[in-house]
């Protein structure tokens, strides 16, 4: 790779980073594409740089104290690594979103008027150990046009810095200009600060973390934020949900990868129901090694439950608890989501039409679910090769974003002489 002949400055950075965006905005799917195929063969390459700078991180982590849920994010290894550029490799295979027409119209003035999409520009992202974060979004970035300017976070620095300049390094052999990936991590909390307050130089801010980060950015910054939210989650065993589907989709939620924000974090269950289904339920949490926090009626039918606190029904453990509680019907489910929901993801185990599309029009979260474990809400597992994050407010992206969540429109209108009268 070219050496920069001086030590960027943050602002040199940012002005770098708008450089490269305009680059990119014209750029083809053929050469994008061509890029993405170059950072999944480097990516794969570089694994003994990569690994040891992680286990690096690891230590370090873990000597901080660092809890379980965010070492096993940020932990890669050979097999998440071979995940990570697979998945740049799937985002080869999507449709291009830039240029693409949206909607549009021919005028009765004659005025052809068009709807497209285009790239955002400069994308900052600030996330914490998380370091598939700095692969997923560099990748999905390029391929929609963007530019994308990283702060990760001290947990991950290691590894952040290996994987952008593995990154960097595919950017220059593709011939596109290196500045399109960036990471402020040598910045610390100050360059944060600095991301936050880049209008002008940062046409979107997404935060990725926990509750804490994300409402600090979505407080302090001037750039327009897109807000990826914690994931209390719940899940609802409804009066005539199936035993061994409930077995399994409960113990895959909770234990598949409790780290993480789509795990379930809350079971609701039917008072019908709760003697047929929640012993084996619950027995099969607690021989995983499940902490079960449960009410009073739950506990009546679970011996090895502890208590449930108010806390328990807000919490986000990301860790092998679940909070457990009987509800009378549901109505009595659909107001402790109401009151305690997240609106991140929501499933309901029944074998009730009604009762499911009822779940379904009623539950106001980003992704709802029937019969189906919540640990689906992923980008890669709805199609999009990976993801930007998980959104769960109300503006043009909710749910796991995708290409299309990273471009905005304009209106391109072409006539032939037309005035307004």
């Amino acid at each position: 790779m070219a050496e920069t002949a001086f030590a960027p400055s943050f602002a040199d950075k940012l002005r770098l980073a708008r450089d490269a965006s305009r680059v990119l905005a014209a750029v083809t799917s053929d050469r994008k594409n061509a890029a993405l195929r170059a950072i999944a063969a480097a990516l794969m390459q570089n694994e003994s740089r990569i690994l040891p700078a992680n286990q690096l991180d690891l230590a370090n982590g873990r000597d901080n104290g660092l809890s379980d849920a965010l070492i096993d994010r940020l932990r890669l290894d050979e097999k998440r690594l071979v995940a990570l550029a697979s998945a740049v490799l799937e985002i080869v295979d999507l449709t291009d979103p830039v240029g693409v027409t949206v909607r549009g119209s021919v005028r009765p003035n004659g005025l052809a008027i068009s709807q497209v999409r285009v790239p955002f520009g400069v994308v900052g992202v600030i996330y914490e150990a998380r370091p598939n974060v700095t692969v997923d979004i560099a990748a999905l970035a390029l391929k929609s046009g963007n530019a994308v300017v990283l702060r990760g976070g001290s947990a991950a620095q290691n590894t952040n810095r290996i994987l952008v300049e593995v990154i960097q390094s595919a950017l220059f052999e593709t011939t596109l200009p290196i500045e399109a990936v960036q990471t402020i991590d040598e910045f610390g909390r100050e360059g944060a600060k600095q991301l936050m307050r880049a209008r002008g130089y940062v046409d979107v801010l997404v935060p990725r973390g926990s509750a804490s980060l994300i409402n600090s950015v979505v407080a302090e910054s001037t750039v327009p934020v897109i807000e990826t939210g914690a994931g209390v989650v719940h899940l609802y065993l409804d009066e005539s949900a199936n035993l061994a589907t409930a077995v399994e989709i409960v113990h895959n939620a909770k234990v598949q990868r409790p780290s993480v924000c789509n795990a379930l974090e809350t079971l609701l269950v039917h008072a019908a129901s709760a003697e047929r289904l929640l012993p084996p339920v619950l027995a099969r949490l607690h021989e995983a090694g499940v902490t079960i926090h449960a009410d009073a009626r739950a506990r009546s039918l679970f011996a090895d439950a502890v208590p449930a606190t108010e806390e328990d029904w807000a919490s986000e453990y990301m860790s092998l608890d679940i909070a457990v509680k009987v509800v009378d019907d549901l109505d009595a489910a659909l107001d402790h989501i109401r009151q305690y929901s997240t609106h991140h993801t929501e499933s309901i185990i029944t074998n009730d039409l009604g009762r499911a599309e009822r779940f379904l029009a009623e539950v106001d979260s980003a992704v709802v679910m029937v019969n189906a474990s919540t640990r689906f809400t992923d980008g890669g597992e709805f199609g999009f090769g990976a993801e930007v994050g998980i959104s769960t407010q109300k503006l043009h992206a909710r749910g796991p974003m995708g290409l299309a969540e990273l471009t905005t429109t304009k209106w391109i209108v072409r006539g032939s002489g037309q005035v307004r009268g």
